[in-house]
Formats: structure tokens, C-alpha cells, sequence
């Protein structure tokens, strides 16, 4: 059976209380969050310095774009009484603070303890176009990884959510993927490139 996991969006900050957010998909068990960031990777380097993140749950999937193609200015607001900061614009932030770390040469495991949980708004339900844009954020996120004729058949088939279903916020987040894509292979299909 496959892992279930929940993609999210983390923020987390440096030393000096620069705000870094990162889509990523994270893991319940029990009253912990399980986070496998890349090494290395900003959100790594925040964590094991501060001991602290936060679990932003949102639907405003911009943000899942963004992180990937480098909008990232979304505002942030200050927690009370814990050294980390949440997206302005979200459902619901958890709060974490790292129990324990597992090395690995690639994606390190943090096992991180959940503080506190606040919720800001209803979830209004969900969207095919918010489902397309996070798939879209995956592929985005791993252009140098994988094939350029999986990526433009992928991103074909989840166009159609797109057309059936977005809105003004998802169809922004994708047409921020769609350019990474091109500027990626050098805004040429695959069929014309070869």
C-alpha cells in the first residue's frame, strides 16, 4: 500500500528570521509530521538551525506554483510565543518543532512534534484546476529529473482540469508553470526540437 501523503506548504526561517516556503509532501504519524526535505535544500538548513517550521494547509495553490517557478512573494504574518512565521492567506498552520532527525545522504527525516494548530478559514471544498496546478508544481519541480516527452504528456492531460474547472488564482499558477516548463526546453515542443 502507497504512503499517504499531504501536500502542503512549509515555511520556515533562517537564523537571521528570513521566511523561506517550499511546497512539500508531508506524513502524519500519530501526533508527529514527517517532512523528507531534499539535502541540500533551504527548508533543511532552516530546520536544523531553528528546530522549528510551519505546516501551512491552503488552497490558494499560487503558492505551490510559485515556490517552483520563483514567485514567491506571498505575505507572512509573526506566530505568538513560537520563532517561526505562516502564509497570510491560508486555511490552517500547524506548528512544529523537530524531536529528532535521521540522516540520509539524499532526503534526511525529520520527525517533528505538532505544537499547536490554528484554523483561519472553511475549506471551501476541493477544485480539479488546485489538484492539476500541485501535479503541475511536481513535475515543475523535477524538470531536470525526468523525461521531456512524460512531462508535455503529463502536463497535456492536466490541462484539461485546468480548462474545465480553473479559476483567475488557478489559471495564474498554471501559466507560471507552463512558462518554466518552456523556458526549460527552450520554448520548443518536443516534437520540434528533435
Amino acid at each position: 500500500m502507497p504512503e499517504l501523503i499531504y501536500e502542503c506548504v512549509l515555511s520556515t526561517c533562517s537564523p537571521a528570521g528570513e521566511v523561506h516556503l517550499a511546497p512539500m509532501g508531508v506524513r502524519y504519524e500519530g501526533d508527529e509530521v514527517v517532512l523528507m526535505p531534499f539535502k541540500p535544500s533551504t527548508t533543511l538548513a532552516n530546520i536544523l538551525a531553528t528546530g522549528c517550521a510551519v505546516l501551512n494547509l491552503t488552497t490558494d495553490v499560487r503558492v505551490f506554483a510559485g515556490c517552483v517557478t520563483g514567485h514567491r512573494d506571498f505575505a507572512t504574518l509573526p506566530l505568538e510565543g513560537f520563532g517561526g512565521r505562516r502564509l497570510q492567506d491560508t486555511l490552517a498552520h500547524v506548528e512544529l518543532e523537530l524531536l529528532r532527525h535521521e540522516e540520509d545522504a539524499l532526503r534526511p527525516v525529520l520527525h517533528m512534534a505538532r505544537r499547536r494548530e490554528v484554523a483561519h478559514a472553511d475549506f471551501p471544498g476541493f477544485n480539479r484546476a488546485q489538484a492539476a496546478v500541485i501535479e503541475g508544481a511536481v513535475l515543475v519541480s523535477r524538470l531536470g529529473m525526468l523525461a521531456r516527452d512524460k512531462v508535455e504528456r503529463e502536463m497535456a492531460y492536466l490541462q484539461i482540469a485546468i480548462d474545465k474547472t480553473a479559476g483567475p488564482a488557478e489559471l495564474e499558477a498554471w501559466r507560471w508553470l507552463t512558462d518554466a516548463v518552456e523556458r526549460h526546453h527552450g520554448g520548443r515542443p518536443a516534437a520540434e526540437a528533435a
